[in-house]
């Protein structure tokens, strides 16, 4: 059983994306979101990947620190 705590490559893996740093950066770097957009309202996400993002947050989840990190590096920052 793995006990570690889930990462941001792990959470891009779990949303069946490239997990690796230059696609997760390109990832970002395409996918900023303005402040009034939420990350689990933003429209790039399939409706299983939104699913799933709200859940872990909604539950303070096991994968909410790495949602929540996802969340910060696609807001700008000010």
């Amino acid at each position: 059983m793995d006990l570690t705590p889930p990462t941001l490559e792990k959470l891009f893996e779990q949303l069946g994306l490239d997990a690796d740093q230059a696609s997760i950066d390109r990832f970002v770097s395409e996918h900023q979101l303005p402040d009034d957009v939420k990350l689990i309202d933003a429209e790039f996400w399939t409706p299983q990947q939104a699913r799933f993002l709200k859940e872990e947050l909604r539950d303070d989840a096991d994968w909410a620190p790495a949602v929540d990190e996802l969340n910060a590096l696609l807001h700008p920052q000010k």
